[in-house]
Formats: C-alpha cells, sequence, structure tokens
C-alpha cells in the first residue's frame, strides 16, 4: 500500500499545481456568485479526478501480465511508456506556447464567460476539465495503472483512490475555503496569486510534465 501512494503521490501533485483550474476557480470567487460557483466548480473537480483514476484503476486490474520472469511487467511498462512520451510531447507544446518577453499570457476564452455561468455550468466545466482534458487524463490514467494493478484489493484501492482525489483536488479546495473563511481578506491574496499563475502557466506545466514524463518513462524502460 505504501509503495502504490508512493508512486501516486507525484501524479496528485502534478494534478494539484495545474495553473489553469486554480485561477479559474479564483475568477469564480471574484465573480458576482462566488460561493455557488465556487462550491460547484470544486464539486465537479473532485468528481471528474475521482472518476478518471477510478477508471483506469478498474480497467488496469484487468491488464494480464504474460513474461517468463515474474519480476518484469512488459505490459504495464509498454503503458507507462507510452504515458511518458506523451507528457515529454506535453512538455514541448508548453514550452513552445510560452509568451514571448512583453507578450501578456493568454488565457482559455471560456474564461471570459465565468461571470454569466451558473453553478450547474461550473459543475459541468470543472469535471471536463479534470476528466477530459488531455493532462489531466495522461497523469490520472498514468495512477489509475499503478493502483488497478497492484492487486491491492479493493479497501486499499478504493483507499488510493480517495488519497489521490483529495491531493489532487487541494489547490482548488484551498481557494475556496480561504474565501469562505476571510472573503474580505482572500480577494487580494488569490489576485495576486491569480496574476502569477496566469504569467507562468506554460513555464509551470513544461517542468511538472518534463519530470513526470521522464520519470514514467524510466519506469516503463525498468518494468521490462
Amino acid at each position: 500500500m505504501n509503495g502504490v501512494l508512493g508512486d501516486i503521490l507525484p501524479f496528485a501533485v502534478t494534478v494539484a499545481i495545474s495553473p489553469v483550474p486554480i485561477i479559474a476557480t479564483i475568477l469564480m470567487l471574484m465573480s458576482p456568485r462566488p460561493k455557488p460557483l465556487g462550491l460547484g466548480f470544486l464539486t465537479g473537480w473532485v468528481a471528474g479526478i475521482a472518476v478518471a483514476v477510478g477508471v483506469f484503476t478498474l480497467l488496469a486490474g484487468v491488464i494480464p501480465e504474460k513474461a517468463d520472469d515474474p519480476g518484469t511487467q512488459p505490459i504495464v511498462g509498454s503503458i507507462q511508456m507510452l504515458f511518458g512520451l506523451a507528457l515529454l510531447l506535453l512538455a514541448v507544446k508548453q514550452w513552445r506556447s510560452r509568451p514571448k518577453p512583453g507578450e501578456v499570457a493568454q488565457l482559455p476564452k471560456w474564461m471570459a464567460a465565468i461571470d454569466t455561468m451558473n453553478p450547474g455550468s461550473a459543475l459541468g466545466l470543472a469535471f471536463l476539465l479534470a476528466a477530459v482534458n488531455p493532462k489531466n487524463l495522461l497523469v490520472a490514467a498514468a495512477a489509475g495503472v499503478s493502483i488497478g494493478h497492484a492487486a491491492l484489493g479493493t479497501g486499499p484501492a478504493l483507499l488510493a483512490v480517495v488519497a489521490f482525489t483529495v491531493i489532487a483536488a487541494l489547490s482548488v479546495l484551498a481557494p475556496v475555503v480561504i474565501y469562505l473563511v476571510a472573503p474580505a481578506k482572500a480577494a487580494g491574496m488569490l489576485d495576486h496569486i491569480r496574476i502569477w499563475l496566469t504569467a507562468n502557466n506554460a513555464t509551470i506545466m513544461m517542468v511538472v510534465m518534463l519530470v513526470l514524463g521522464a520519470q514514467l518513462l524510466g519506469k516503463g524502460i525498468g518494468s521490462f
């Protein structure tokens, strides 16, 4: 169990430090309806993460392993290598999308419509960002493969999925909690965080994907 938690921790942190959902959460908390939008987005984010990693955990649990050497896992290793290569490619894409000196970093166009959203739209948007977005989907899939192929049993596997979900959702949960506890003081602090994340979004994700992609590639090679 501890080994699996150690394996999935980098994946959960990768989801947690993704700037876009944090920026979206902060913008919702600065909108005319901060509480319903913030709570709706948080609910959808948690649900999307849990569904994504849960589905891949179930799928990984039925992956057969046929190897002469019981210490090898060629199927899992191949999957990890594919995920690692995909993350490295995304890292290159993020690097190339960095704003040039003097340019203003561009955010997704849907963020301009946040003020007009209702809680249901915020929930659905968060679910899609967590469960369908290619970057998060790759990371959730890698975590699900680690959990599902460890043959932990239902209880420990469920605990691992919950642990992944909680850690991955902390960065969206934190701004919502801060706003609910101290809305007057939260506005200025959250806005400073939003500005910094917007300017450094591409660089942050490039570094994270590069490191995680290299780690997955190395684990995949080591499985043969």
